[in-house]
């Protein structure tokens, strides 16, 4: 039997897998007291969170915390554009912005000595790392791990064998272990333009 715990939220055969939801809280906690600082300061920051392959952790964050451009492994970005929106927002008398970069992108330090020495506005760079793995799961976390489980359990009892427990449309069900491996989760580019017209 089989559950899907990642926090990058890649798998397509579910539309949730356990630890995102306690992942990008943890994410958006630290986005939350950069952006004090930031903000105090007028700076810019740009702040690396979890996601080699996937962008969903950056763009979860990035949306709900605000930020002013979001770098993901699913699109392009150009550099030079962050930056011309960075001098656009600061001559609009925006005084800080919040750039949200997925590892899988990485460099975020280059971008932020990038960013300062194109613009003059004080940048600094955050890898948050590993932190994002632990601490104490969200309820939405425990719940869905909860009800996995003991589907997982009825599931053996019944006789199954080789599933894996998904969760589709608010239903709990399971499907074959094998067959949910050839799914890989498209990327929507939805919330991607949802939060740059919120940064607005």
């Amino acid at each position: 039997m089989g559950i899907p715990g990642t926090i990058d939220l890649d798998l397509d055969c579910t539309d949730y897998t356990i630890g995102f939801d306690t992942a990008v809280n943890t994410s958006l906690d630290a986005v939350d007291k950069i952006r004090d600082t930031s903000t105090s300061h007028e700076r810019c920051s740009v702040i690396e969170v979890m996601g080699r392959g996937a962008g969903f952790i950056a763009l979860w964050t990035g949306l709900s915390g605000g930020a002013e451009e979001i770098i993901i492994p699913e699109r392009e970005n150009s550099e030079e554009a962050i930056i011309e929106t960075i001098s656009e927002n600061r001559s609009r008398g925006k005084h800080h912005n919040l750039i949200i970069v997925a590892e899988g992108k990485g460099n975020s330090q280059k971008l932020a000595k990038n960013i300062e020495k194109a613009t003059g506005i004080s940048t600094r760079a955050t890898i948050l790392g590993h932190l994002q793995r632990g601490g104490s799961p969200t309820a939405r976390d425990r719940l869905t791990a909860s009800i996995m489980g003991l589907k997982a359990v009825t599931a053996l009892i019944e006789g199954k064998q080789n599933r894996i427990m998904i969760e589709k449309n608010g239903c709990f069900t399971d499907i074959d272990l094998e067959e949910s491996l050839n799914f890989h989760r498209e990327y929507d580019d939805f919330l991607y333009r949802a939060a740059k017209i919120l940064a607005i």
